[in-house]
């Protein structure tokens, strides 16, 4: 069974960092995120960790780990947003409290989809994939951002529909920042491994697979537990987005994935346009998903609205979602079912 946090009006933002944190020199973007979140009706109360960075990460994992532990315990506490990704977020999870999680969202993606697994994996706590809190700082989101606030504002039960982009951000331009703060410039097309229209429906679950894949074989990895448990048996449709990878290291992830036994109850795939996917002897990333989609036999799609280059569709782990790619175009329901 799933069980879904619902945001309600007013809610109360804590912004914790479990992976990095904010450096000295970009205090000042932070805050503007901070400011424009509480003009919008948010209180928003930031953790120590945010302030800090060092060695790769904001503090030491048990520190990092207590504070989040102490926002999830936290009553005044709806939300919980880190500033952005980072690179160490795995240390942490052996200090989190996992046994007497409350039914909180928690909401961003990069290093943080680590964490957001191994929740719905764990405990069958919805989680949401989605913006981070940095970039919440323009005077207004672009439709495909700004959904975030609907789908994490759904109720049990009900659906929430979301369309791909119009445009994307091919580059970031962090020293001209857009009234929404990304530079939307290129036209978005989903694509298909078939080459034609598609419409794929499971249960959904992913993230970075540069993280993500980490968790195989660890105790916040276990799949096979959440199908029986928490889902009993449902297709799972998995949504994966490359950071820093080229195609070969995504190809080893996957196979490590598959024979891990991640993909044996999978119905589908999508994958996120990526920065990385740099070929490696002319091995593409195109290849690298026509042979995932024949060796399994299921469809992929690609090139959505996930990950490190923006927009994002904000999809929530453990919702059951109907995906559908029509001329280009994705649509994707989901299905705030238990």
């Amino acid at each position: 069974m799933i069980r879904y946090p619902v945001l309600n009006d007013n809610a109360s933002i804590g912004v914790t960092a479990p992976s990095s944190g904010v450096q000295s020199t970009l205090h000042d973007m932070f805050k503007q995120a901070c400011i424009r979140m509480e003009k919008r009706g948010y209180e928003v109360t930031c953790g120590e960790t945010v302030w800090t960075q060092k060695k790769a990460k904001s503090a030491p994992a048990k520190t990092r780990a207590a504070e989040f532990n102490e926002m999830l315990r936290e009553p005044n506490i709806d939300l919980i947003i880190p500033p952005w990704g980072g690179e160490l977020l795995i240390e942490i999870l052996e200090y989190v409290d996992f046994t007497n999680l409350p039914k909180k969202w928690i909401l961003g993606y990069s290093d943080t989809s680590a964490l957001l697994l191994s929740i719905t994996l764990k405990t069958g706590i919805a989680t949401a994939h989605g913006t981070n809190f940095v970039d919440l700082r323009g005077e207004y989101s672009d439709e495909t951002t700004a959904m975030w606030e609907k789908v994490l504002s759904t109720e049990e039960g009900k659906t929430v529909l979301q369309k791909s982009s119009e445009k994307y951000q091919k580059e970031w331009q962090h020293q001209a920042p857009t009234p929404y703060v990304f530079h939307l410039t290129e036209d978005t097309e989903w694509k298909t491994v078939s080459g034609e229209d598609e419409k794929i429906s499971g249960r959904l679950l992913g993230g970075c697979i540069d993280v993500i894949r980490h968790l195989v074989g660890t105790p916040y990895g276990n799949d096979a537990d959440f199908n029986k448990q928490k889902i009993n048996g449902e297709p799972i449709l998995w949504y994966l987005e490359n950071c820093e990878m080229n195609t070969a290291d995504l190809r080893r992830s996957l196979v490590q994935m598959k024979l891990a036994g991640w993909f044996d109850n999978c119905s589908g795939f999508l994958f996120g346009r990526s920065p990385a996917n740099d070929p490696v002897n002319d091995y593409t990333a195109e290849d690298v998903y026509r042979e995932l989609a024949d060796e399994l036999q299921i469809p992929v799609i690609y090139d959505v609205d996930c990950g490190h280059v923006p927009p994002q569709i904000t999809f929530v782990n453990g919702a059951f979602a109907e995906v559908e790619v029509k001329g280009g175009r994705g649509t994707v329901l989901q299905h705030f079912r238990k």
